[in-house]
């Protein structure tokens, strides 16, 4: 756990650190390298991510709103991952790696030399990645959030007492708040920045990120692209963004790439591509003391069929209800797909009646399940 005893002490200790965007951008969207952990077997492996997945939708279904970094919080003991991206900062800019999240909003980096990851695993190979931060004195265009700039309550989800929360002196009370997010499976510490974000020729400046000055299991730096006011999507504008992620195998950590396509422009927003299948996003109709649902991408899921059957199950776990509880989101940093037990069951039982050759290990099945309780 990290455990802070005095907010102005907190905030003192971070300030000290620092010195007085064409219609269509295309990143290279990779697996992240800064998260290769060395596992004995492919088993150990894909224990992991079972871990980690596990994690991350307990956390979804359960979000800790973002906290000025003043309190006890847990730390868990798994990395968190997914899929990378290179995105530049700074006067001259400064090119560090991010995870994009479509499941949060805050765009984060390591930051300063004093940056400190706790628990982060890497190989031991000598080639192998180790994580760079942002250094904020080395850019011109870098300046700290103050406490009454509106995207001070962005980051934090909340609106803040700059009274209360960071009052030590004048210079204190007008910086907004350290904040604190937890990720389900890892955690973050640091303050609120205005820099400039430089996109394949594109600039843009006053962009909210986050300089994170310590984190636990979470090595690399992450791109918020849910539909929060901190998102990277909502600050760049973006009428739409789309992605490809390239099928992997477990036991194969491929250096290809896919592509992130920027819609900046918005051209043709409403123009559909032959041979694809669409579906809409649907909202959280109740949003008011959940805020962190408002981020998700929910689906409009209809049913669910199994070798051309249709199974029959409450439509409430399928799509969000009145009381803001339920719906399918895409989250694409979890590796696994996990609906409510509700839901899965008669799935299972569908699943099971039609595959008959087969025979199922009941002890291994026991302790998925067990894992599986959300």
């Amino acid at each position: 756990m990290v455990s802070v005893t005095s907010s102005w002490l907190y905030c003192l200790s971070l300030l000290s650190l620092f010195p007085f965007i064409s219609s269509s951008i295309t990143i290279p969207l990779q697996y992240p390298q800064t998260n290769q952990i060395p596992f004995q077997d492919q088993y150990q492996k894909l224990n992991h991510l079972v871990t980690t997945s596990l994690a991350r939708a307990r956390h979804l279904k359960n979000p800790q709103p973002t906290t000025a970094a003043t309190a006890t919080a847990p730390l868990f003991s798994h990395s968190y991952g997914g899929y990378s991206i290179s995105l530049s900062f700074g006067t001259p800019p400064q090119t560090l790696s991010f995870i994009m999240d479509t499941g949060s909003d805050v765009v984060w980096f390591p930051c300063t030399s004093r940056y400190l990851c706790k628990h982060c695993s890497f190989s031991s190979s000598s080639s192998s990645p180790r994580i760079q931060p942002f250094i904020p004195k080395e850019s011109s265009s870098s300046k700290i959030i103050g406490c009454k700039n509106p995207k001070c309550s962005w980051i934090h989800q909340s609106n803040i007492n700059c009274d209360q929360d960071c009052s030590v002196n004048s210079r204190l009370n007008q910086t907004c708040p350290p904040y604190m997010i937890l990720y389900g499976s890892s955690t973050t510490v640091g303050i609120a920045l205005s820099e400039t974000l430089h996109l394949h020729g594109l600039s843009k400046p006053n962009f909210l990120v986050g300089c994170s000055v310590l984190s636990s299991h979470q090595p690399a730096g992450i791109a918020g692209f849910g539909r929060g006011l901190s998102s990277l999507p909502s600050q760049l504008g973006l009428g739409k963004f789309s992605y490809c992620l390239l099928s992997r195998r477990f036991d194969d950590d491929t250096k290809k790439r896919s592509s992130l396509v920027l819609d900046i422009e918005q051209l043709d927003s409403g123009k559909k591509t032959n041979a694809l299948v669409y579906t809409p996003f649907v909202k959280n109709p109740k949003v008011e003391d959940k805020s962190s649902f408002s981020v998700y991408y929910y689906l409009g899921l209809r049913q669910i069929t199994i070798g051309g059957h249709h199974v029959k199950m409450p439509y409430k776990y399928l799509s969000p209800g009145e009381d803001g509880n339920g719906g399918v989101i895409i989250d694409s940093a979890t590796t696994f797909t996990f609906i409510a037990r509700e839901a899965f069951e008669p799935l299972s039982d569908e699943f099971i009646r039609q595959i008959t050759d087969y025979k199922r290990i009941k002890e291994f099945e026991d302790v998925d399940r067990a894992r599986a309780l959300l």
